[in-house]
């Protein structure tokens, strides 16, 4: 039986931290191929350091012409994220630094793996293992350490953006410990918090004062108490941030990006890559999945797992767990989830509109938890698979 009392701690990073600025130009590349071609293939990958991006990987559309005309935009589209992120370091600024663009066209091996031909369906872009979780301790059926975690920061971006708190930067970092009594999140022991500042005069005691009412507004009532410990820039002053203060990658925020360690990862990063690639479109499938179950009562908390192989259409596994929590059998989720949803990349990809320009806004805050949104975005976060799962059980 799994605990029922307990102390479980996740973090989050904002939309500035070097890791999620190149999670961010990596996504828009995508979204900008998507846009001209809802079937183009990009597998996108930036590095950020003090004054440099560099922008590579692979990326196709069916009109060769227009490739080569879409990757003038390149530098275009990495600016506009640093602008609108909020960049303008003497170090790294959007106007000031330099952008190297080193894609190339996708590899015609992996493009024949996972392309259509005749009687063959549409493969899987890689081999691999994607896991999603949905638990009933938050509204959004999402990890309460995690959930919240990302929700102060969203906060905090909002206030800098429109100027409420011109104090604040762009790069951050929150982290909850969350206490458990009978498996349920009922506060918080302690709160990490270290946030950039524009003025270097402020002192730690200063930026508390400034972010701890929007923590308080944000954080559900009575969960802070006199015995939550608080660090707030625990080790001081943190002024120069991003890529200038610490390199980014993409794909390096797998655990910020999902649970926040409360479920298992199968280890694909998200962003950057088209939803060919099961990396993120299964991960998207196994959430959906796992949160119409608990959706539809069928369970407390459910782990889905699926595994694939490149140029395979059809999942090898399909893996369920309700941890003790559930109402039917985890054999039978596993033979519903199934029938209720075609599984293969095309089925995912068709299921949840996945050929769409959405990707930008998932780069920070997290892929799951969010509300969907009318355009598509966030469509693996809809309930609408409760009745179904309801008649395959």
């Amino acid at each position: 039986m799994s605990r029922r009392n307990y102390t479980f701690t996740s973090e989050s990073v904002s939309e500035g931290h070097p890791d999620k600025v190149c999670d961010r130009i990596s996504d828009a590349v995508l979204d900008a191929f998507l846009n001209e071609e809802p079937e183009a293939r990009v597998a996108c990958e930036t590095f950020a350091t003090t004054d440099r991006v560099v922008i590579g990987g692979e990326v196709g559309l069916s009109d060769q012409d227009k490739l080569h005309d879409y990757m003038g935009r390149i530098d275009e589209i990495a600016r506009d994220c640093i602008r609108d992120i909020g960049y303008e370091q003497d170090k790294f600024h959007h106007q000031t630094v330099e952008i190297t663009n080193l894609l190339h066209e996708q590899s015609a091996h992996i493009a024949q793996g996972v392309d259509a031909s005749g009687d063959k369906d549409e493969g899987a872009g890689d081999q691999g293992i994607m896991f999603g979780y949905a638990t009933t301790e938050t509204p959004a059926l999402m990890p309460a350490p995690i959930q919240y975690s990302h929700a102060i920061l969203r906060r905090l971006a909002e206030v800098r953006k429109n100027k409420t708190e011109p104090a604040l930067g762009p790069d951050a970092k929150s982290q909850l410990s969350v206490t458990y009594r009978d498996g349920m999140p009922v506060g918080i022991s302690s709160i990490v918090l270290s946030t950039q500042h524009l003025d270097e005069t402020l002192s730690s005691d200063d930026i508390r004062a400034i972010v701890e009412p929007y923590i308080r507004e944000t954080l559900p009532e009575g969960w802070l108490t006199s015995e939550t410990e608080w660090h707030v820039n625990p080790t001081g002053k943190f002024v120069i941030g991003g890529p200038d203060g610490d390199a980014g990658l993409t794909g390096r925020k797998i655990i910020v990006d999902t649970y926040g360690g409360a479920a298992p990862h199968g280890g694909g990063a998200f962003s950057g890559k088209d939803p060919t690639k099961v990396d993120r479109s299964a991960a998207y499938a196994a959430r959906y999945l796992a949160k119409n179950v608990v959706a539809a009562g069928m369970a407390e908390r459910c782990t889905i797992q699926l595994s694939y192989a490149i140029g395979v259409s059809r999942p090898l596994s399909i893996y369920a767990d309700t941890h003790g929590t559930g109402q039917v059998a985890d054999a039978a989720i596993e033979k519903a989830v199934g029938e209720v949803m075609d599984l293969t990349p095309r089925g995912i990809r068709e299921h949840l509109q996945l050929n769409k320009p959405i990707y930008q806004r998932t780069a920070a805050y997290g892929h799951f938890g969010r509300d969907p949104e009318a355009d598509g975005g966030f469509s693996w976060e809809r309930t609408d698979l409760v009745q179904a799962l309801k008649g395959a059980v």
